[in-house]
């Protein structure tokens, strides 16, 4: 081996032997990798405006190095990661902070590429064919500008059955998992598959959704981003082999990061991730310290490519008349109806699309070419525009109703509820990709700025801003149809970068999420951790660990113990064993110290062979004892009778190992074990 290369093996062999060295080592990498990047990034800038050789080649060397530190941070990664069998773990905190800061750069980089992507699909399908420019949030410039063509009725009729049909053969064709509103799937994985997602999910993922959404398709990015950035995560975990537990953990680090970047929202995106995953209020608080750091450098890393300003521009909306808190109130009746309502009319179109017998690719279709006659409709109507906030994003009437909602009417914010109801259920329900949290907003919005300006008349003294219930109601509206209300109270004040207005939106979310039912746009949610797979196991052990024997002897219902002497024939024995509950019989000698147990199992094989139960004594039946004391968790009694291969054990005087006081039985430590979830759950 020649030298060189001799003492770069001597020196990686010498860093993955001393675990503070590797963590020194990937901080300063990582570290490198963020100021080649930046110094890049900014050389990049330089060299367009002034076109100078040098600048475009510091910036290609110090991206080089920036590949470089990147490289060298995730082969320390990898190396603070032990092995244990086939399987690696997350050993440290190191070692967890370091997966965490990684995953936050994957999900960044997936979110920036994503909403590239549907940028240029939405310029060049809505604009460039079709003529159609939806609004947009205020805090996005569009990335491409617009074209000058006029509105073509008909390519708008046609465009969204056009990108179903795409994105259908795309999904069905490579990737049907990618099927829908992603975060459903991302759920789904994250219990039941142990965080594993196929490495091709999260690209595919990316372009049947810029296809469908910019096409025309009622979807948002939420649920794209959550399988993108999921996907990405489960691809790295998988690739370091690491255990199924870490890559759960870091594939839902993962979905947080794409959320947080994409909408601006950090902090609600890491709460989103442990919120999410049940249907009742109930965190998976494994994911949260991940999900914070993941989502943290996601957003980052979008912001440092898109700008830091928040998703939304809206007045500042203030709270200082509780009064106001009883049209709130009427606004939380109203969204939790119409989450009811939207949850329905989506799961019934997805069951009609699915009864029917064509091909699955061109279903979508099917779905595009009736939401391109609702855009049509609306329009027809005169109260809006055509495609007005019921095609793409929709993002623009939310941006509107902000300032002045009284420009569209109640009657034509109510069109705009219903109309986007109905073709994102056609978009989505269809098997067509893209997600539910924007169209959820857009609609919630538009209730919200319907009860504000019927608010004013009915409540003329109490000061009401009837954009403010725009923004309270897209909070109300998605925290009653996906059962998230606490990240999607933060998400929007990140969104809209308002945070006056938390304390009707804590009435609005928390009223539509206790009237919401059991009804959640997320199908795959479980009830909550108690019915999570992953933690039946490590829940039923904390109970048992908690619970002593003593607890599992006062339910049986016995005073005291049976106990036998050697000389005893089997036949006394079987009719013990018959007037009793026992299944075993500690055997005393004659100063009742205990010196064996005779099995009831045993008495069987000895009842199978005639004349001998008359012959055979119990001293010829016993077996050593296996005891516990009623000090001992129920835990270590289970973990005794798995280890024995015993079904009941002997329950010996705490302070006398001698003296038999009880046995204790399988079933008795699932009768404690039951008692105590009902007491819990009572």
């Amino acid at each position: 081996m020649p030298a060189p290369k001799r003492l770069l093996h001597a020196a990686l062999e010498r860093l993955g032997s001393d675990p503070g060295w590797l963590l020194k080592t990937g901080v300063a990498a990582a570290g490198g990798a963020i100021i080649s990047t930046l110094t890049a990034w900014y050389l990049v800038g330089v060299g367009e405006e002034a076109a100078s050789w040098g600048t475009w080649l510091g910036a290609i060397l110090f991206g080089l190095l920036a590949i470089a530190c990147a490289a060298l941070g995730l082969w320390t990664l990898r190396e603070l990661i032990g092995r244990h069998g086939e399987a690696r773990h997350v050993r440290n905190v190191g070692a967890v902070m370091a997966a965490s800061v990684a995953i936050g750069v994957l999900a960044g980089l997936g979110a920036v590429a994503f909403f590239w992507l549907l940028e240029l699909a939405k310029f060049g399908l809505l604009d460039h064919l079709a003529g159609y420019r939806p609004g947009g949030p205020a805090g996005e410039e569009p990335l491409f500008g617009h074209t000058h063509v006029a509105l073509r009725p008909w390519v708008l009729l046609l465009l969204p059955a056009v990108g179903g049909l795409v994105s259908g053969w795309l999904v069905f064709r490579f990737a049907p998992e990618a099927e829908g509103h992603g975060t459903d799937a991302a759920i789904d994985a994250y219990h039941h598959k142990q965080g594993r997602i196929r490495g091709r999910v999260p690209f595919i993922k990316a372009i049947a959704s810029a296809i469908t959404i910019g096409s025309g398709g009622s979807a948002g990015r939420e649920g794209p981003i959550a399988q993108i950035g999921a996907g990405l995560a489960s691809l790295f975990a998988t690739r370091l082999q690491l255990a199924r537990r870490d890559r759960a953990t870091l594939m839902a680090a993962g979905l947080a990061g794409g959320i947080g970047a994409i909408f601006h929202a950090p902090l609600a995106g890491a709460i989103f991730a442990s919120e999410v995953m049940y249907r009742e209020l109930d965190l998976e608080h494994e994911v949260i310290i991940p999900s914070f750091i993941s989502s943290i450098v996601a957003y980052s890393v979008f912001s440092l490519v898109f700008g830091w300003s928040p998703l939304f521009e809206v007045p500042e909306f203030t709270f200082e008349r509780p009064v106001q808190l009883v049209p709130y109130l009427l606004l939380a009746l109203v969204v939790a109806a119409g989450a009811r309502i939207f949850v329905k009319v989506f799961y019934g179109t997805v069951h009609v699309f699915h009864d029917f017998k064509i091909p699955r690719a061109v279903k979508p279709a099917i779905g595009g070419l009736l939401v391109g006659a609702i855009a049509l409709g609306v329009g027809a109507t005169g109260l809006v525009e055509p495609g007005y906030g019921v095609l793409a994003g929709g993002y623009g009437v939310l941006q509107d109703g902000f300032f002045d909602p009284a420009a569209v009417g109640i009657a034509g914010l109510l069109l705009v509820a219903v109309g986007k109801m109905a073709t994102t259920s056609l978009s989505v329900g269809s098997g067509g990709s893209g997600g539910v949290f924007g169209p959820s907003t857009v609609i919630g919005g538009a209730l919200g700025g319907a009860v504000g300006l019927l608010a004013i008349e009915l409540f003329p003294g109490a000061e009401i801003h009837p954009g403010s219930f725009v923004m309270v109601g897209m909070a109300g509206f998605f925290a009653a149809a996906g059962h998230t209300p606490l990240s999607t109270i933060i998400m929007v004040g990140e969104m809209t970068g308002n945070y006056h207005l938390l304390v009707p939106s804590m009435l609005v979310c928390v009223v539509g999420f206790l009237l919401a039912g059991k009804e959640s746009i997320f199908e795959n949610q479980l009830p909550s951790r108690l019915e999570a797979p992953a933690k039946a196991g490590n829940m039923m052990a904390a109970v048992l660990r908690r619970l002593p024997v003593a607890r599992a002897l006062e339910l049986q219902g016995r005073e005291g113990v049976e106990t036998v002497k050697g000389t005893q024939t089997a036949r006394s024995l079987v009719r013990l064993f018959a007037r009793t509950g026992q299944e075993c019989f500690p055997l005393v000698d004659e100063e009742g110290r205990l010196s064996a147990m005779v099995e009831g199992r045993t008495l069987r094989y000895v009842l199978s062979e005639e004349g001998t139960a008359d012959l055979v004594l119990a001293v010829d039946l016993a077996t050593e004892a296996v005891t516990l004391t009623p000090k001992d968790s129920l835990l270590s009694a289970l973990q005794r009778m798995s280890s024995s291969g015993r079904d009941e054990l002997v329950v010996v005087d705490s302070a006398d190992a001698g003296r038999p006081v009880a046995t204790l039985s399988h079933r008795d430590v699932v009768l404690a074990y039951n008692r105590e979830l009902e007491a819990e759950l009572s």
